[in-house]
């Protein structure tokens, strides 16, 4: 994409509306309203996948500054733009039967939402009757017209320096063993997200309190 020499003043609003959205992107970053916008980037495969979201009959709202769809008030799927990518999301993607292994976790510690993402018209078209496929299923699981599935949560590393703070400590180790498993998901990921060892240990000495306490991260 050629870098822009416009003079246009950013906005950083929030968007009423998807013709807002696709003026002036999301509001929430100095580049809305801006060519520079990562939304403008994907004019043409936004609106492609706009027409075949909005052909399964979902009501389309603005929900977090960016085009949400729903069913009967429950959310089914966004749009989104990334700078790599045009993004369509599924909240329910875990319960989707996806035989061609098309859709894929947003992130590693991603449990039940999905995306697919898109990079042209072509890829779009492609894959259009997988998108139909994909929102008639989800528009069922909304409906509980289909079981929800559940998504296994993919079991955390113990950080060595928690261990050995379980060895030092065994009342530490019962109070962490008490907690909910959400809360100990938590707290791993908060560990686990340390690069050096001493920011690991750091982090767990700050954390002791509350999980003597019975707390979870952000209790």
């Amino acid at each position: 994409m050629k870098k822009s020499t416009s003079t246009k003043t950013p906005v950083n609003i929030p968007v009423a509306s998807v013709e807002q959205y696709m003026q002036v992107g999301c509001g929430r970053c100095p580049l809305g309203g801006t060519p520079e916008c990562k939304v403008h980037a994907w004019t043409n495969e936004f609106k492609a996948l706009r027409e075949l979201v909005l052909e399964s009959g979902l009501t389309e709202e603005i929900k977090w500054s960016a085009p949400c769809y729903t069913h009967s008030g429950h959310n089914v799927a966004m749009l989104g733009a990334l700078k790599d990518s045009c993004v369509l999301s599924f909240f329910d993607g875990a319960s989707l039967e996806d035989p061609a292994g098309i859709l894929e976790r947003p992130g590693p510690n991603s449990r039940e939402g999905r995306v697919i993402r898109f990079t042209s018209i072509s890829q779009i078209k492609e894959q259009q009757n997988h998108v139909r496929q994909f929102l008639a299923q989800a528009i069922a699981v909304a409906s509980g017209e289909r079981r929800k599935a559940v998504a296994p949560t993919p079991p955390l590393e113990m950080p060595e320096e928690l261990t050995e703070a379980f060895r030092d400590d065994a009342s530490l180790k019962k109070a962490f063993e008490a907690l909910t498993p959400g809360r100990q998901r938590g707290y791993l990921l908060h560990f686990n997200q340390a690069k050096q060892s001493a920011t690991r240990r750091a982090r767990i000495a700050k954390c002791e309190a509350g999980i003597r306490l019975g707390k979870g991260l952000h209790d």
